[in-house]
């Protein structure tokens, strides 16, 4: 076998690697179609690599598309209400990650915040996926799978729970203000029966209280306590994912339990999401030239 051949093998060899390497990653398309501002926030899982970007403002209507590598487990979330003060210190009255700056750079959100969590590639090679609850909610926002296999089902909270939150756990921004976030039971009161801890640590000790039920009523699809699993984690093989902030009420049949805010399919950021069927193509197309190669010689 000449050099020039071995060169050859070698080239197609990276050429596909290339590709089925860079199938497994995938894109989350951040949305804002809030009519305020929001800031995302994205944590890496422990022993996960942090992402590019860990923070960044949306406008009304903007969206950002976010490259996320194989293998990577997280949360995302949306700040609001956010300024930077006189010695340039960054803060959010919503989801504040602590970081006094845009960038989040590892720091987590500040209970109460609406959260959606990941763990891509992960037991049976699927991504599992799911909106959060527990640690009690801020906005409204939702999670749809695109161009991937199996269930891959629609979750989120599309319900204003701000709105109709306890008094009791309810935040507001000043006394007699309108609520901007509604806490869980567990941050509200403490009590290890709200917080799934102690001796409620376990699925057959921790049940769902009158709070949880009350998320749980408005948002079927989300986490409303920590052991709701069967309800409210997904799956789905290889996808995109769009992370839309107040999801448009006008689009979709998939309601919440009020039956009041359909899950928005919006098309107009398909371009965001990477064409599988493209890059499946180019890798066969790379294995057929690997066979021909080797009958030749």
């Amino acid at each position: 076998m000449t050099a020039s051949i071995q060169i050859s093998a070698t080239l197609i060899f990276l050429f596909i690697f290339h590709f089925l390497r860079g199938s497994n990653s995938a894109t989350f398309t951040i949305v804002n179609k809030c009519s305020y501002p929001v800031w995302p926030g994205i944590l890496s899982g422990a022993g996960t690599a942090q992402l590019a970007t860990t923070g960044f403002a949306l406008q009304p209507g903007e969206s950002n598309a976010v490259a996320v590598p194989a293998g990577w487990s997280g949360r995302l979330w949306g700040r609001t209400l956010c300024s930077t003060d006189s010695a340039g210190k960054f803060s959010c009255a919503t989801g504040d990650c602590g970081s006094s700056a845009v960038q989040c750079r590892g720091g987590g959100a500040l209970p109460p915040a609406t959260l959606a969590e990941f763990t891509l590639n992960g037991a049976g090679g699927l991504d599992f996926y799911d909106v959060s609850l527990v640690d009690g909610y801020n906005l409204a926002m939702t999670v749809e799978a695109h161009g991937g296999g199996g269930n891959c089902t629609a979750t989120g909270c599309m319900a204003d729970l701000n709105g109709g939150c306890p008094a009791e756990l309810k935040v507001k921004m000043a006394a007699g203000g309108e609520g901007v976030a509604c806490k869980s039971a567990c941050e509200a009161f403490g009590d290890p029966r709200y917080c799934c801890s102690g001796e409620y640590a376990t699925p057959q000790t921790c049940k769902p209280s009158s709070y949880s039920q009350l998320f749980k009523s408005a948002c079927p699809r989300a986490y409303s306590y920590a052991y709701d699993d069967a309800t409210s984690t997904f799956t789905c093989a290889s996808a995109d994912y769009l992370i839309t902030f107040c999801p448009s009420p006008s689009k979709s049949s998939i309601k919440s339990g009020n039956g009041k805010f359909p899950i928005a399919v919006d098309i107009s950021v398909g371009h965001a999401h990477r064409d599988k069927s493209a890059k499946a193509m180019t890798v066969a197309t790379a294995a057929l030239l690997l066979t021909i190669w080797w009958q030749l010689n």
